[in-house]
């Protein structure tokens, strides 16, 4: 085990505090699951290419950037270390075999058999270190027919299912417009990670972690894939009209306002009925005319929330404990008290005066945020460093 202060926060010593992890990853799902494990206080030194160093830094959302990197880079390798490394040079491959061998944990998303004809697969790096915890983020896992396919988050997506989800009836298919299958990916291999370092604690032994996006974006599912395997084989229907679950009945969705949207989620529809006002609603004895008439009821809401503003509608339905929320754009959220209280936001720096406003890590340990202070690193910004330190 490493010490160092990187897990420190002030007096505050990090769960994961002295752990050391090696980020062979490039772009997003492996790089998110070492920025939680960054987060929670763990040393995270990246590998990358001498010179360009990790895709992420050269692929952009948005034409913001820090020196010429992305700002998703920065927010998702944020308070790691850069080790310069050419994967194709045996003697900085020997280096790294030689870190390898001082390592808690390491993560790779490389395509498989890469790492294998480099040397630095699994069965070979768990010889050196038998304590090492070794996770794999790949496209499509153990499905052979997909295996050499590119594995990017819309191609999973497409693959999934997922895509018949969204959207209305009649719709094409609808994506997820977030990178959703790396970020659950991610997710997924920290708790793999996190878990195999919990089993080591016991018996001595490291491991092997693997998942997959396709992996990931299946288990998304599994309220729904659970339902649609045990109902016969009927496909999901999404709704005509203001789709927002395509199993869940009337009133689910989302409702225009006088000067606004309001979300409307599970809800008695007779109760309802009497709060807007609409007789056709009360009469309902039936749950299953929900479902049966979705979009024929939640037409009949959307045009009675018409008439009115959000502020007149959440008044009645809020007092009455309606499950009900206004749609905030992000200015809005932003501007919001609660946003204020979550205290969501932290200010990274590379000391230099370049900061970025990015979020933090959604979690709390002892009452306490685990906030990050430092921007990425330059590509290599550490090697001599880590050089010196372990006499590689």
């Amino acid at each position: 085990m490493i010490t160092s202060d990187l897990g420190k926060d002030g007096n505050f010593e990090k769960p994961l505090q002295g752990l050391l992890v090696l980020d062979f990853s490039q772009f997003l799902s492996g790089s998110l699951a070492t920025l939680r494990l960054a987060d929670m206080g763990a040393r995270v030194i990246k590998i990358e290419r001498p010179g360009a160093g990790d895709l992420g830094r050269s692929l952009y959302l948005s034409d913001t950037d820090v020196h010429g990197e992305n700002t998703l880079f920065h927010a998702i390798n944020r308070n790691k270390q850069s080790y310069a490394a050419d994967l194709k040079s045996v003697s900085d491959l020997e280096k790294l075999r030689h870190l390898i061998t001082h390592a808690d944990v390491m993560v790779q998303n490389f395509r498989p058999g890469v790492m294998e004809r480099l040397g630095l697969g699994y069965e070979s790096v768990s010889k050196l270190n038998n304590r090492l915890v070794y996770g794999v983020v790949s496209g499509y896992g153990n499905a052979e027919d997909w295996r050499d396919r590119p594995g990017q988050d819309l191609l999973a997506q497409a693959r999934s299912g997922i895509m018949w989800l969204s959207g209305n009836e009649g719709d094409p298919p609808t994506p997820m417009a977030l990178a959703i299958a790396d970020m659950l990916a991610g997710h997924n291999l920290c708790q793999g990670i996190l878990a195999c370092l919990v089993r080591r604690g016991v018996s001595g032994r490291g491991g092997l972690v693997e998942t997959s996006l396709i992996e990931a974006l299946l288990d998304f599912q599994f309220e729904v894939l659970t339902t649609y395997l045990n109902d016969g084989g009927r496909l999901p229907r999404r709704s005509s009209f203001r789709n927002a679950h395509a199993y869940l009945a009337a009133p689910y969705g989302v409702y225009d306002t006088a000067n606004g949207y309001l979300a409307l989620a599970m809800t008695h529809l007779p109760t309802l009925g009497k709060l807007l006002a609409l007789p056709e609603l009360e009469n309902i004895s039936d749950s299953a005319e929900g479902f049966r008439r979705r979009d024929e009821i939640k037409r009949v809401i959307a045009q009675r929330l018409k008439e009115d503003t959000n502020e007149h509608w959440l008044e009645i339905l809020n007092a009455a404990d309606i499950w009900c929320a206004e749609v905030m754009d992000w200015p809005k959220l932003r501007a919001s008290k609660a946003f204020e209280q979550l205290a969501m936001l932290q200010t990274l720096t590379d000391g230099r005066g370049s900061e970025i406003l990015t979020t933090r890590l959604p979690i709390r340990v002892d009452g306490r945020l685990l906030t990050s202070a430092r921007l990425a690193p330059r590509v290599g910004e550490h090697t001599e460093t880590i050089q010196k330190e372990f006499g590689l």
